[in-house]
């Protein structure tokens, strides 16, 4: 591998062999850390934050104590045998990830290098011939980290793999100009159709993400238009006559997949100390679901179908 590939790292969260929903046949997903968004639903809240932070997954804490002991900023404290863990002081230095026995204190996000994704990629290679599947790069949002991603692509291309890029838009053009050789498939996250809707879902309005996509459209990227749907949020005609419109307009989007929308995050906003925005919105269940196809359909969006 050449030495560039050796020393380009950057920030990620998590590295998944054997994905199935992340683009055709069996991939390799690996999740960046760090998103320009914050949407409401989001699913990989630890995503988010482009730095390390610490986990604390309570369930597997029996009040030791070492976390405590370890910690120099007195973030750790126990208390008639519970331990409370104030992130207020917390530095993230580590120390109580490496004195905790019991997993119950964790890091998320590392510094990894292309050598060492590829190393992981590579053992897969006779999964994705079989399969058409090959390397996507997710996060979080991919582009946040230009550089590091573009290498990634490279050293992927170099060694024939199919590559599939997750996003969700809002990055510069010139980041998605110098990886759009290099990308076989962009899994493009379509979100809301009016400016003030997705600014109120995900912190900025959809202009430069809408630019992005025309851009890729028109320079013939091979796109999969993802659609995150959420009950009573973003599930209005409206959002379904602007996805139908997009779909109809652009050759390049090959298809649409409805992603439902699942409360099953919980766990991880209170690992990481966060709020989740919608704590009892329940799970969108096949009769929606199979309503969202059909209002897709109804529109007029025949590359629709359940992601």
């Amino acid at each position: 591998m050449a030495k560039d590939f050796d020393n380009t790292s950057g920030m990620i969260f998590d590295i998944q062999r054997c994905s199935l929903h992340d683009g055709p046949g069996i991939r390799t997903t690996v999740f960046f850390k760090g998103c320009p968004l914050r949407c409401l639903w989001c699913h990989n809240p630890e995503s988010v934050r482009p730095d390390r932070e610490i986990a604390f997954y309570q369930e597997f804490c029996v009040g030791c104590g070492a976390c405590a002991a370890a910690c120099p900023h007195r973030a750790h404290r126990i208390e008639n045998g519970s331990h409370f863990f104030d992130r207020a002081f917390c530095e993230v230095c580590g120390r109580c990830v490496e004195a905790c026995s019991f997993g119950a204190m964790r890091m998320t996000g590392r510094q990894c290098t292309v050598k060492e994704i590829m190393d992981e990629v590579r053992q897969d290679v006779a999964y994705y011939r079989q399969s058409g599947g090959g390397l996507t790069v997710s996060g979080g949002e991919p582009l946040l980290q230009p550089e590091f991603l573009k290498v990634l692509l490279e050293a992927a291309k170099a060694e024939g793999v199919n590559t599939c890029v997750e996003t969700g838009g809002f990055a510069p053009r010139q980041a998605f100009e110098a990886i759009l050789p290099l990308v076989d498939l962009f899994l493009f996250d379509y979100k809301a159709a009016r400016p003030d809707k997705h600014r109120e879902f995900t912190g900025a309005d959809n202009e430069l993400i809408l630019s992005n996509l025309d851009f890729l459209c028109r320079s013939r990227a091979a796109v999969r238009l993802r659609c995150p749907l959420v009950p009573g949020i973003n599930d209005s005609p409206e959002h379904f006559r602007a996805i139908a419109e997009i779909a109809g307009k652009y050759p390049a989007v090959e298809r649409v997949e409805l992603l439902a929308y699942h409360n099953t995050a919980g766990h991880k906003y209170a690992r990481h100390g966060y709020r989740n925005p919608l704590p009892d919105l329940p799970s969108a269940g096949e009769e929606i679901k199979n309503r969202w196809l059909e209002s897709a359909k109804n529109c007029g969006c025949e590359k629709a179908s359940l992601g």
